[in-house]
């Protein structure tokens, strides 16, 4: 994995003014994407994960604002953009978005085609003969069938995973330097979701680019990812690598988001859920934020909110069970030698699609 980095966010915050109060969205955030990685952002709803990557493109609502950190990409401090004018060479062209659902990304009234073709050629200069070429070659690459007659469709006419690949191939045809997915493949049936996924892992390798997956499945992030930077609350509380994550936790959040996989139940059985909801960021958060969900808090979680320990070179928590003077505590019994388990599970084929990214499973 390449080592250079190519964006960083340091002790970047986001606010939303809303009816005369403020919501602390992003709480005091650093992180570092690499080149050529994928890191997936992983949490519940509501956690920030969305907001924070808006701001790498400048797409936070109007009443959203950064009144803290900075955020830097290639060099430019992108934190200082205001004007949608400024981002011109930025958004789309060196840092793509994909969304959820592909109909808020395509307009229902002009082909398919013509939807692709304008943004090569607005962004690459190309004629439109040549851009027509080009948005051809890139429906072909992206799994559409007899795409040269499709061009002229309309998306009512495409099914939602053909959508899908449509809105990856127009955010590909900007040729970006970072891909960020965030949830594209929430909407999509398990089989065109894995299909999806594999065109993403493929495409990167083809075209070198960078990415950063949102996702609150930990099986798509098994799948595809090769660091995780787990949100709670506004803040990333945990990140590492795949295997640090899954098989080396820290956080008692990441131990519940772990307990949580459907994959562990056993058939009849509950399955695990946290109890408790997240805090009102409408509020200050007094200590850790999971505190309240915690059942291994201590008295100081409630009252101080804890650094981020180094676990390793690419492992760092943020409790204060990582403390040299906390009581030792083990994570649960339902996710130890979770390596085990899922080589059990793929024997039975209970979670194919979970491995199709191999890495875990193999345990390479």
């Amino acid at each position: 994995m390449a080592e250079k980095i190519i964006l960083k966010a340091e002790n970047l915050s986001v606010n939303f003014k809303v009816r005369k109060r403020v919501l602390k969205a992003i709480r005091n955030v650093s992180l570092e994407l690499r080149e050529s990685e994928t890191l997936a952002i992983v949490g519940e709803s509501g956690s920030g994960k969305s907001v924070l990557t808006k701001t790498f493109t400048g797409m936070l609502e109007s009443n959203g604002y950064i009144p803290e950190g900075r955020i830097e990409y290639n060099g430019k401090i992108l934190s200082d953009l205001k004007k949608d004018k400024e981002w011109d060479g930025i958004r789309g062209k060196e840092i793509a978005t994909i969304f959820q659902d592909p109909m808020t990304s395509l307009n229902p009234i002009k082909t398919i085609g013509s939807q692709i073709s304008e943004v090569i050629v607005k962004h690459h200069g190309a004629s439109k003969k040549e851009a027509k070429q080009i948005a051809i070659d890139l429906m072909s690459r992206t799994g559409i069938p007899n795409a040269d007659k499709r061009y002229n469709e309309y998306p009512f006419q495409y099914s939602g995973g053909m959508r899908q690949r449509i809105v990856i191939a127009i955010a590909l045809a900007c040729r970006p330097k970072i891909l960020i997915c965030d949830e594209p493949t929430t909407a999509l049936d398990v089989t065109i979701q894995a299909q999806i996924l594999d065109l993403i892992k493929e495409l990167q390798e083809e075209f070198q680019f960078t990415t950063i997956f949102i996702t609150h499945d930990l099986g798509v992030v098994a799948a595809i990812a090769d660091r995780v930077a787990v949100m709670y609350a506004g803040q990333i509380i945990e990140t590492g690598t795949v295997e640090d994550i899954f098989y080396n936790p820290k956080h008692p959040y990441t131990w519940s988001l772990l307990s949580s996989l459907p994959q562990l139940g056993e058939r009849g059985g509950d399955l695990f859920s946290i109890p408790g909801t997240p805090p009102s960021l409408y509020h200050d958060v007094i200590g850790d934020a999971f505190a309240p969900r915690n059942p291994y808090a201590m008295e100081i979680d409630f009252k101080e909110e804890p650094p981020m320990f180094k676990v390793s070179d690419s492992h760092y928590a943020k409790t204060w069970l990582m403390d040299p003077r906390a009581p030792h505590a083990e994570k649960p019994e339902l996710i130890q030698n979770l390596h085990e388990r899922f080589l059990e599970l793929s024997k039975h084929e209970i979670t194919q699609s979970f491995y199709e990214g191999g890495d875990l499973a193999s345990g390479k």
